[in-house]
């Protein structure tokens, strides 16, 4: 007990002794010390520190050399602020005002309900607006707009002072993500010696503005405009640095570069190298929409050696084909692709077209690629899954589609061999065997070998696994059935109503869907069976596209013959023999099958004795025999 109170002594008089040096480190109130307490109200401090006010009156020295300024009163200061204020104002109203008016002129002239002479009268005022500007006025996300729809409607005087007055920033407007639409409509709206002026300009930027973006989009617009000879010479700038230099280079009749090559003494070695260095850079940043391009790598394939070319068609093969196949020698490219590449770029292939093959089957160069694409990939299932399947429900816009043409349509459709258009692409293409093992001036057809192309299954096992079962066929039937009147009626469904009702190449579809085949016969002859009125429309039997039609099924296909004279035509001849059905009537004398023929010559031959039915005299002396 006695320890611990002495311990507790010991720390009460430590912490004393702290508090007292605490105390003692800062003055006391009384002192006269800065430190001291503010004094109460009522009492007076110290007049010694009080803080004496600022002299106006006193001067500084100024440093040696510095002009000084006589003084202003507070008047004269407010008053040149005043002046200041106000020519900012004048200042920043002048350039609103422009704009307003720019806005106000181009709210009128874009109408169209507005007179043409009105509309011209404000376009002119506007450009004269603009002039000394239209280079600031390109640049801008709003008045572009307006210089856009001045260029479009201006006169062909107006026009060329813009033009000139854009010269000399073309190319940098053309990379500029505003001012690139008015490039474009400057090319839409002007002459010959413009477009040819500008074409002229960009000698020696192709390459470099194809890499760019939006300078591609110019150089794609301006090789659209272009004359053959204006579409070469902006080529032959991505085939060799030569033809980069020197502009007369450019002048050749020859169009492919297999045969510039010799012709103008190049290394082939340096032109391959040259080209991948191009088409490099845009392959990596994916512009790959522009026609220019594709036929750029095309003539790189057809001169490279076949590591290079597979190279090429690996990095093609992907979301990236899908971009090009609509243009011929893009769709060229993907046949290409399709052919020569191995199972691993096809499967890349037909997976990057998913989600997009309905748009492609209606592609006049797309559906082209589907169909080498199904006459080539053997992987049947990965096609079933992906290709058939996006085709089934659209099998009546594809069959009634103008676009893509009718024979492409009955190609994917009943899935033929590709048309001699795709089968022709292949062979402009040859790859060298060897890397730069042909010498300057030996290039030919002999020192280039052909890469194996094409898939290792039966053609007929895939079409039928394709075609039948798949389910193709069927739903194919079935959409006929469901609209057999209007494809019959149709300049371009008519075509697939009868490849369809004779049963494909070979009858593959007779073989397999007997009973589907003869509910579409029934349904085309219950068409015919329905009587002539004068209310409805022009019978099936009459009818330009659906008569030649129906004639051809009877000359072509028995049994369709003998269901439609059962249906619609037995005892019913001597009324169809007038008009234009007689020819419908008359091809069953014509016909090659002789039970068909048997069949219709008892009710035939009177009216033929009449004079009712004319039937040429060679076929129905022939058959008699």
């Amino acid at each position: 007990m006695a320890a611990k109170e002495i311990k507790k002594n010991n720390n009460s008089s430590s912490s004393s002794s702290l508090s007292d040096k605490k105390r003692k480190q800062f003055p006391t109130p009384t002192s006269s010390s800065s430190f001291s307490k503010k004094p109460k109200f009522g009492t007076t401090s110290n007049p010694t520190n009080k803080k004496q006010p600022f002299d106006k009156t006193k001067k500084f020295p100024r440093p040696e050399g510095e002009k000084t300024e006589p003084p202003q009163s507070s008047r004269e200061r407010r008053i040149r602020a005043k002046e200041l204020a106000q020519e900012r104002k004048k200042k920043r109203k002048r350039h609103y005002t422009l704009e307003q008016e720019l806005a106000l002129l181009w709210e009128k002239m874009r109408r169209r309900n507005i007179a043409k002479e009105e509309r011209s009268k404000l376009v002119s005022e506007a450009i004269q607006k603009m002039k000394g500007k239209i280079c600031e006025i390109a640049v801008s996300h709003v008045s572009s707009r307006i210089l856009q729809t001045c260029v479009k409607y201006c006169s062909a005087e107006e026009r060329e002072t813009v033009f000139e007055e854009l010269r000399p920033q073309l190319l940098t407007l053309a990379c500029n993500t505003y001012a690139v639409h008015l490039v474009t409509k400057m090319l839409d709206n002007a002459s010959k010696k413009q477009l040819d002026g500008f074409i002229s300009s960009l000698h020696g930027h192709v390459a470099s503005l194809l890499r760019n973006m939006v300078g591609s989009v110019v150089i794609e617009h301006a090789y659209q405009l272009g004359n053959g000879f204006q579409k070469q010479s902006l080529l032959l700038e991505l085939y060799s640095a030569e033809l980069q230099l020197f502009k007369d280079l450019v002048s050749m009749k020859e169009r492919r570069l297999a045969d510039l090559i010799p012709k103008l003494g190049l290394s082939k070695a340096s032109v391959l190298r040259h080209m991948a260095s191009v088409i490099q850079p845009i392959l990596e940043k994916g512009i790959v929409d522009h026609s220019i391009i594709h036929t750029a790598i095309l003539e790189f394939l057809n001169i490279a050696d076949k590591f290079s070319a597979a190279d090429v068609i690996e990095q093609l093969s992907g979301p990236l084909l899908v971009r090009m196949i609509h243009t011929k020698d893009g769709s060229k490219l993907g046949m290409l692709c399709i052919k020569h590449g191995g199972a691993k770029e096809r499967k890349k292939i037909i997976k990057g077209m998913k989600g997009h093959i309905g748009k492609t089957a209606l592609d006049q160069y797309g559906s082209m690629v589907l169909v080498c694409m199904l006459s080539t990939v053997d992987d049947t299932k990965l096609l079933t899954k992906i290709v058939i399947r996006e085709l089934q429900p659209i099998l009546k816009e594809l069959v009634l589609h103008k676009g893509n043409g009718n024979d492409m349509s009955l190609d994917l459709i009943l899935l033929k061999e590709p048309s001699k258009d795709g089968e022709s692409s292949d062979k402009d293409v040859n790859f060298d065997s060897e890397a730069n093992a042909v010498e300057d001036g030996n290039i030919g057809p002999e020192n280039n070998i052909r890469m194996e192309g094409g898939g290792k299954k039966d053609p007929a096992v895939r079409r039928l696994e394709l075609l039948v079962n798949s389910g193709l066929a069927e739903s194919l039937i079935d959409t006929c059935i469901a609209s057999v009147e209007e494809l019959i009626r149709s300049q371009f469904g008519k075509e697939v109503i009868y490849e369809v009702a004779t049963g494909g190449a070979g009858g593959i579809l007779q073989q397999t869907l007997a009973d589907k085949m003869k509910d579409l016969h029934k349904a085309i002859a219950s068409l015919a069976a329905l009587p002539k009125t004068e209310e409805s429309e022009e019978h099936v039997l009459e009818s330009f596209h659906s008569s030649r039609t129906i004639r051809k099924l009877v000359l072509d296909c028995p049994v369709f013959a003998s269901i439609l004279w059962k249906k619609a035509l037995k005892g019913k001849c001597e009324t169809l023999a007038q008009g234009h059905s007689c020819k419908v009537v008359a091809a069953f004398l014509e016909s090659s099958d002789s039970n068909v023929r048997d069949m219709a010559l008892p009710e035939l031959q009177p009216l033929i004795d009449g004079g009712a039915l004319k039937v040429p005299v060679t076929k129905v002396s022939a058959k008699e025999g």
